[in-house]
């Protein structure tokens, strides 16, 4: 029994004198001392055979001073570098001589307390090396040094720690109503699809025998877009559920290193796990209000009052407004280029609207101003007086396109009705109440829309992209390149479809459209 009174090193413990007798400060020898805790020992009956679950396994901290096969520790003493089962941890509780020794979950890593180069206890922190040390290595190599008690710096720590779980929890809070935001758009999906459904399914009853496939094709167009936009919707929630899973268990390893009594272990772990990684997803959900698949029924009901209309005009409708059904995970102003390309769409020029210094190729996808005209045909839609082109595909919904341009383009919208004939501001892109016009040049952009002339501020770049949400009014340009940067928008009331033009202002300017 006498070990376990000893020192790490097997001498007297730390901080107890011995005098020349043997005996403690207090007059009282080990040995008798020893004679009484075993007799204590006897008395409470902790020297009987233990159970086998009572031995240390691989995974458990085995007690330095067992003999034999060895009990599980209870306890590891952090003074006395030893880990201690329940029977020889008696004397830390009884003996004064063990008063002060700090007594802690069992550890495997005592060791790693001690400094390697002067075997001492490493008790304090070295704020300019960022590291444990002892005592000597403060008069050592960290001689000037920032140095203070391993204790105090974990006080410090320990207030970071606290912080960055107060973030985490907050964040977790945000995540958790963000997901049921989510949930309930599902279901707003979901009925709105339902509704739009069933309504269908009556109005098309009534007119089977005139358009049996156009039923089934609508009927098509909902579900899929029901279950891309759930889907979308699903696939974010599922990031927000995996990122509050991730901060669970952040906070978790975070709590169980604030319980950490060990100084030491505290500073050693503390760095890897105080890290927080960034949100993969915006701060907020923000849902912008829709009607979802109401106008599909709506835009049913009109084919059922117009049937002459039906293989016409009219289905081109329905198949828009099906389109159309969107949500809005995120505005414009947080989407990445990525996110606009969900939206691009194959953009043509009609050579019918063309001047004829334009000269299209590539599939009626660039244009080039030439100095000799072209020998197109007449046509009532052409542009006479300005060399603009107008696209063939009409513009609803939400559009995103790119141009490639060279020398000096104007890259605008335009509405159908716009006036073709000779070169009047009724004509030109930008200078109506029909159109609107981002003019590119060299070093400059400028925005035209009703004869308004506005200046741009924005990285130069040979692409520009365009993005158009036609329901919500906004129309957008960009500055395409490594990243995007947001040229200018336009917040409006749109009541036509709109159509793609080009605006070449000099000769040999160039203009592509892309879509990826």
């Amino acid at each position: 029994m006498a070990a376990v009174y000893l020192g790490a090193d097997g001498g007297s413990p730390e901080g107890v004198d011995l005098g020349a007798d043997g005996r403690s400060p207090g007059g009282v020898s080990l040995e008798a001392d020893e004679g009484s805790v075993a007799a204590e020992l006897k008395r409470t009956g902790l020297e009987a055979a233990p159970a086998d679950h009572c031995y240390a396994g691989p995974e458990d901290v085995a007690c330095d001073f067992c003999t034999g096969r060895k009990l599980r520790a209870v306890k590891s003493c952090l003074v006395c570098l030893a880990s201690y089962c329940e029977k020889h941890l008696q004397p830390h509780y009884e003996s004064p001589t063990f008063k002060k020794h700090k007594l802690v979950e069992p550890s495997k890593k005592l060791q790693e307390n001690i400094c390697s180069r002067h075997d001492e206890v490493m008790k304090m922190f070295c704020r300019t090396d960022q590291q444990c040390i002892c005592i000597l290595c403060s008069m050592d190599g960290h001689k000037g040094h920032d140095t203070v008690s391993a204790a105090a710096e974990r006080t410090e720590r320990q207030r970071e720690l606290e912080g960055s779980r107060h973030n985490i929890q907050q964040r977790i809070q945000d995540r958790e109503k963000e997901v049921k935001v989510l949930q309930q758009e599902v279901e707003a999906i979901n009925g709105s699809a339902d509704k739009a459904v069933e309504h269908s399914e009556k109005i098309f009853t009534q007119l089977i025998h005139l358009f049996r496939k156009r039923r089934s094709d609508v009927k098509q167009q909902v579900r899929s877009q029901q279950e891309t936009e759930v889907s979308r919707v699903k696939e974010l929630q599922e990031k927000l559920e995996q990122e509050i899973t991730e901060l669970k268990r952040k906070d978790a390893e975070l709590k169980k290193l604030s319980h950490t009594e060990d100084h030491t272990q505290f500073l050693h772990n503390y760095p890897s796990l105080s890290a927080l990684s960034e949100s993969t997803h915006s701060s907020s959900i923000k849902i912008r209000p829709l009607k979802y698949f109401e106008d599909v029924t709506a835009a049913v009901s009109e084919v059922r009052d117009k049937l002459q209309d039906v293989l016409r005009e009219t289905w081109t409708n329905i198949s828009l407004t099906v389109t159309e059904v969107d949500v809005l995970l995120s505005q414009p102003e947080n989407m990445t280029r990525a996110d606009f390309l969900r939206y691009s769409c194959e953009i043509t020029l009609d050579p019918n609207t063309a001047h004829t210094q334009l000269l299209l190729s590539e599939g009626n996808r660039k244009a080039t101003r030439m100095e000799d005209e072209q020998s197109y045909s007449d046509h009532p839609d052409r542009f006479t007086g300005l060399q603009q082109v107008l696209s063939r595909e009409s513009l609803t919904g939400r559009c995103y396109w790119e141009v490639e341009w060279r020398v000096g383009v104007g890259v605008a919208v335009a509405y159908k009705n716009i006036s073709r004939a000779g070169s009047s501001d009724e004509c030109k892109f930008g200078f109506n109440d029909k159109s609107w016009r981002l003019f590119c040049f060299t070093n400059s952009y400028y925005f035209y829309h009703n004869k308004v002339r506005t200046p741009v501020s924005g990285p130069r770049s040979s692409r520009v992209g365009v993005y158009l949400d036609h329901r919500a009014g906004i129309l957008s340009f960009y500055s395409v390149s490594d990243t995007m940067i947001l040229l200018h928008r336009v917040q409006t009331t749109l009541t036509q479809p709109l159509y793609a033009g080009l605006y070449l202002l000099v000769l040999d300017a160039t203009a592509e459209f892309h879509d990826e």
